[in-house]
């Protein structure tokens, strides 16, 4: 196995009100059934009511529509307002295969979001077990 860059580990650490993640444009969130459940019983809604007013389908995958701008749905005054329920994808960034492919794909993610080496040092272990959770979904 080819060593990675992040063998070492990388620092992350989201920056209160930055909000750079979620207003990216040009990228999906995929959720899961499961997710969709989650949502709903934090929004006080039913299932249903989460995949029709809030996700559209390609290829049979459920996605977060665009709110505002085309920043997520469910940003309101640069803070999450389903923090406590996001999906996966949201949970597991920075720590996505795009951003991890090479040491310059990280170095660029780096100019969008300040929180890119900065507090918590991940090591490779935890930036794997990232990865294979977000294989698994």
């Amino acid at each position: 196995m080819s060593k990675k860059f992040y063998e070492k580990g990388l620092r992350f650490e989201c920056q209160v009100d930055c909000a750079a993640c979620c207003e990216l444009t040009g990228g999906f969130v995929f959720i899961s059934e499961n997710e969709v459940k989650k949502i709903a019983g934090f929004l006080n809604c039913s299932p249903e009511e989460v995949r029709q007013f809030f996700t559209w389908s390609i290829d049979e995958q459920l996605i977060l529509i665009n709110g505002e701008g085309e920043s997520c749905i469910f940003l309101e005054d640069r803070r999450c307002t389903i923090y406590e329920v996001r999906p996966a994808q949201c949970r597991h960034f920075p720590f996505w295969p795009e951003n991890l492919r090479s040491k310059s794909a990280w170095q660029k993610l780096a100019r969008d979001c300040p929180g890119i080496n900065q507090g918590k040092l991940y090591s490779e272990a935890e930036i794997r077990k990232f990865l294979k959770q977000q294989n698994d979904q």
